[in-house]
């Protein structure tokens, strides 16, 4: 297999300091969109500890060729605290530890945290300028509060599964965990945010109500404006588009694809020309972008033809000499074996203890003068308990008692 990035793999050093170095995060969140969120503020320096039950954050279940990989690259830049918050020393330390803490971020079903006693009037009570990050399929008020709400469902009831696929099969699922990603992205930019503002006096502690079900419609656009507007729902395109065309994705001689994008006048053009199909240009049926999108089955058949008769890599010489805004679908063999991939680098080889190295994506974005920064690996459970806790003030004989509850679950 490819190595993705030369060299020697990146060195973790816990004395690495980057932007957000100070702020301190409680994560109690389970699964994907709360990991990432907190590793948005880990990657760039942020002091987070995963606030972990006994069995551990569900996501280092989660196994890949017999290693936890979405662990080891969610949980990296993180420490590890076990508490067994049934037990109400556990609670009262969580609560010593809230009195340092900047943020604290929780994905329980919404009422668990009030039924625990740490309701976030509570917290604010031990420190009135806590950020509380409240993460939730669809929030702390409506009629669906109370529901647990995993990213598969409001992938599916914000519409986004009903305009993925083809027309004549059935609606389609990311085939990732896309919600909790995108929920995780609004997060951390909320958590900077209201950290921001409490920095400039506009604010001292808050709650943020962070939904997947918002944050997922939201990357529909103006949907609901265009079906109030026109009445009609639109149907799916497979990997067409009702904005603009050509866009689709191509079949090759060899068997393997390619993507393009005709999203500007000038490039449906170019691409037209390219093909050697200029005389499209003037059709009243191809001459607009809605006349394109209207006719798209005879633009892709025109465009697709063309690209049948060519090999990928001999398709996209032609289309990017001329400019044209096209790239190959890569699998991840392609992704990892692409030049761009590993000189840039997109994947970075990252030391790791039980396999020598690791790849995985690099921090992103890239900072020119304040750059994230590979401080530790993901931890193991509980690594960081007796550390965390003497950090509060907590003393031997109370940090051991704490381990044997958690231990005893």
């Amino acid at each position: 297999m490819t190595s993705p990035a030369s060299g020697p793999p990146i060195r973790f050093d816990p004395h690495a300091r980057g932007p957000l170095d100070g702020v301190r995060v409680l994560d109690l969140s389970r699964m994907v969109a709360g990991n990432m969120l907190s590793l948005q503020l880990a990657d760039f320096g942020a002091d987070v500890v995963k606030v972990e039950p006994p069995a551990g954050d569900p996501l280092r279940d989660w196994y890949d060729a017999g290693q936890p990989l979405h662990w080891k690259t969610y949980a990296r830049n993180k420490r590890s605290l076990v508490l067994n918050l049934r037990h109400a020393s556990a609670r009262d330390a969580l609560l010593r530890l809230v009195e340092r803490a900047d943020v604290f971020i929780e994905s329980f079903r919404p009422g668990t945290l009030e039924e625990m006693g740490l309701a976030p009037a509570v917290l604010h009570a031990r420190n009135p300028d806590l950020v509380v990050v409240r993460v939730s399929g669809f929030g702390q008020t409506g009629p669906y509060a109370p529901l647990p709400g995993f990213g598969t469902l409001v992938e599916a009831m914000s519409g986004f599964a009903a305009r993925n696929g083809f027309p004549d099969r059935e609606p389609v699922l990311p085939p990732l965990a896309l919600a909790d990603m995108i929920s995780g992205l609004y997060g951390a930019f909320a958590t900077v945010t209201a950290l921001r503002a409490r920095e400039h006096g506009a604010a001292r502690g808050q709650v943020i109500d962070l939904t997947l079900l918002e944050s997922m419609f939201s990357v529909l656009g103006p949907e609901a404006a265009i079906y109030r507007m026109s009445g009609a729902v639109k149907e799916r395109t497979g990997s067409g588009s009702h904005t603009s065309a050509p866009r689709n994705v191509y079949r090759c001689a060899d068997g393997k694809y390619v993507a393009i994008s005709g999203s500007t006048e000038a490039m449906a053009r170019r691409i037209f020309e390219t093909i050697g199909r200029a005389d499209l240009i003037a059709d009243e049926r191809f001459r607009t972008n809605s006349a394109r999108v209207a006719h798209r089955d005879l633009v892709d058949a025109a465009v697709g033809g063309w690209f049948a008769t060519k090999t990928r890599e001999e398709a996209l010489a032609h289309m990017r000499a001329a400019g044209v805004t096209t790239g190959p679908v890569y699998d991840i063999a392609d992704a990892v074996a692409d030049e761009h991939f590993r000189k840039r680098p997109v994947i970075v080889e990252v030391e790791d203890a039980e396999l020598g190295s690791l790849p995985m994506h690099d921090i992103v974005p890239r900072l020119s003068a304040t750059p994230g920064r590979w401080r530790r690996p993901a931890p193991a459970l509980g690594e960081h308990t007796d550390a965390v806790l003497g950090e509060a003030g907590l003393d031997a004989e109370t940090i051991a008692r704490l381990r044997a509850e958690g231990a005893a679950a």
